[in-house]
C-alpha cells in the first residue's frame, strides 16, 4: 500500500474534527440566540422556559466537546495540532458555559432582564458567538481567510466594547440602585456576561493562532 494510500485512511476521522468543532460553535452560537430571547422576555415562567433549553444544549455540547476529546486520544493524524484542538474544545466550552451561567443567575435571581447592561452585554455575546462560528467554519478549508479574518477582529472590538459597557454599567448601578441586595445581584450578573465575551476572544485568539500555523 502506498503512503498517500495510508493517508487517505486516516482521512474520514481527520474529517470529523472539522464536523465536531462546527457543531459545538453553532450550538453556542444557538445558546448565544436563546439569551438573547430570554432577556427580552418579559415573563418570568416564559424565561424559565428558555433555561431550559439552554441547558439542554449547554448539555449536548458537553458531549460534543467529550467527543473531540476523546476524537484526538484516538487519532494519530489530526488536521492541527492537538494542543490547538484542546485549547479550541476548551475555548468553545468555556463561551457554553458562561452563557448558561448568565442565564441561570437571571433566573435565579429574578432580576428584570429590561436592563441596559443586560440587554447591551448580550448583545454583543450573541455578535461574538456568531462570528466565532463563522471562523470555525471556515477552518475546514482556509479558503475564506479575509471572511475568518474579518470575524476574529469583530470578536476583539466585541470584547472591546463589553468592557466598556461593563464599567459603564457598574458606575450606573452604583448611582442609580439603592437596594444593596439588587447591586449585588446585577454586578454579578455583568461580571458573568462580561466574562462570556472574553471567553469569545480566548476562542478568536486561538483560531488565529492555528490560520498563523496552517494557512
Amino acid at each position: 500500500m502506498g503512503l498517500n494510500n495510508i493517508g487517505n485512511l486516516f482521512m474520514p476521522k481527520n474529517k470529523k474534527f472539522y464536523t465536531l468543532f462546527e457543531e459545538v460553535a453553532d450550538r453556542v452560537s444557538e445558546m448565544a440566540q436563546k439569551l438573547r430571547e430570554m432577556v427580552n422576555e418579559p415573563d418570568i415562567d416564559k424565561r424559565a422556559s428558555i433555561l431550559t433549553v439552554i441547558e439542554d444544549l449547554e448539555h449536548k455540547n458537553d458531549d460534543g466537546t467529550h467527543q473531540i476529546f476523546t476524537e484526538l486520544s484516538r487519532n494519530f493524524i489530526t488536521p492541527f495540532d492537538r494542543e490547538d484542538i484542546h485549547q479550541l474544545a476548551t475555548s468553545l466550552d468555556d463561551i457554553a458555559d458562561y452563557i448558561y451561567s448568565s442565564a441561570k443567575k437571571i433566573n435565579f435571581y429574578k432580576v428584570n432582564p429590561n436592563d441596559s447592561g443586560i440587554q447591551k452585554l448580550v448583545e454583543l455575546i450573541h455578535q461574538g458567538a456568531m462570528e466565532i462560528s463563522k471562523a470555525v467554519k471556515g477552518l475546514r478549508d482556509m479558503k475564506h481567510l479575509r471572511t475568518m479574518t474579518e470575524a476574529l477582529i469583530k470578536v476583539n472590538s466585541i470584547e472591546n466594547q463589553a468592557d466598556d459597557i461593563f464599567d459603564l454599567s457598574i458606575e450606573m448601578l452604583f448611582e442609580q440602585e439603592n437596594n444593596f441586595k439588587e447591586v449585588i445581584k446585577k454586578r454579578e450578573i455583568y461580571q458573568v456576561l462580561e466574562i462570556a465575551t472574553d471567553k469569545c476572544e480566548d476562542a478568536a485568539n486561538v483560531i488565529e493562532s492555528i490560520i498563523i500555523k496552517y494557512s
